[in-house]
């Protein structure tokens, strides 16, 4: 048997390898046809109905403002009534029919269940559960005080959209819905000082691929990226070492330091994302040259933990 294991350890690569340099040019013909189709004939929202979490602010509000424009109904659900009662009268302005509010906390199950219920049965249908909500963590390990103060990253951000998106998924199926799922880019790079909030995204990530094949084809799932976007995260709202929800200025004013290009505007990174969304895409990045960042970290992990610990370092403990 273990003969038989080296073997297959040394045949297998070399036949994938050559599998591939012969499919790679019916793959890029493929995916290019496929792409331009996407493009001339995405999905027209006007009359459906789509279901927001964490609406009430940064990304979630401006996804929003981005249906609205297509003519959507909308359900926009987060804590803060009344900003999300704000963010429905500006959507119901830009174009959308009728927008319902429905204030939940996405940690809760028994709520996640509620406003599914409820959309239903206001709208009768549900096309698009955008499951956006969530919370930053920024400190190092070694710094929290008492790490169950962290259990909530893990209920807001991952449960958060597992729980809506258990209940959801009969009525999606009736109407070959969509599930879009904000991540992060923090999903599948390094990120110290960020190591529990990564978690969370990157078991998103891993959730939510293997799921779209088990729901295929009568649902699609599409997972987004976002690098550094203009939020209360990244205006440093975040849950700090001590287990509270602060505006840290410092961890501003590190991530500012640590990225060397422009935040991408909230309003830019929603219409990325509803378009994309629209077009079928199964994952986007925005902005765009994030997918750079993923392109290293396959080819060559070691130099991507280099310069993250290099660039972490200093920033940290400049000369």
């Amino acid at each position: 048997m273990e003969l038989l294991q080296n073997l297959l350890n040394l045949v297998i690569p070399q036949i994938t390898l050559v599998f591939l340099c012969l499919m790679l040019p019916f793959l890029f013909i493929f995916k290019f046809i496929h792409f331009i189709f996407r493009h001339l004939f995405p999905e027209k929202m006007r009359g459906k109905v789509v279901l927001i979490t964490g609406a009430s602010s940064g990304i979630g509000e401006h996804l929003a403002y981005e249906y609205a424009k297509k003519g959507a109904y909308l359900v926009l659900v987060a804590r803060r009534e009344e900003s999300l009662r704000k963010v429905a009268e500006k959507a119901g302005n830009l174009g959308s029919p009728d927008v319902l509010v429905v204030p939940a906390d996405v940690s809760r199950v028994d709520q996640c269940k509620q406003f599914i219920d409820e959309a239903v049965n206001h709208f009768g249908r549900l096309d698009h559960l955008v499951c956006n909500a969530g919370i930053g963590s920024y400190c190092a390990f070694q710094d929290i005080s008492d790490i169950t103060n962290f259990v909530p990253v893990m209920d807001i951000n991952f449960w958060g959209s597992i729980y809506p998106t258990y209940y959801a998924i009969p009525h999606l199926k009736r109407w070959k819905g969509k599930i879009i799922v904000n991540a992060s880019v923090l999903g599948w790079i390094n990120a110290p000082r960020g190591s529990v909030y990564g978690a969370t995204k990157a078991a998103l990530i891993q959730f939510y691929d293997s799921l779209r094949i088990e729901v295929a084809p009568e649902i699609s799932i599409v997972i987004i990226s976002p690098g550094f976007v203009e939020s209360e995260i990244t205006q440093g709202k975040n849950l700090t070492k001590t287990g509270k929800i602060e505006d840290d200025q410092g961890m501003r004013n590190v991530l500012r330091g640590l990225i060397p290009v422009p935040f991408q505007s909230t309003e830019n990174c929603a219409k990325g994302i509803v378009n994309g969304a629209c077009r079928g895409d199964k994952h986007i990045t925005e902005p765009f040259l994030y997918n750079v960042l993923y392109l290293l970290k396959i080819l060559s992990p070691d130099l991507v933990e280099w310069i993250t610990h290099l660039i972490y370092r200093t920033l940290l403990n400049p000369t």
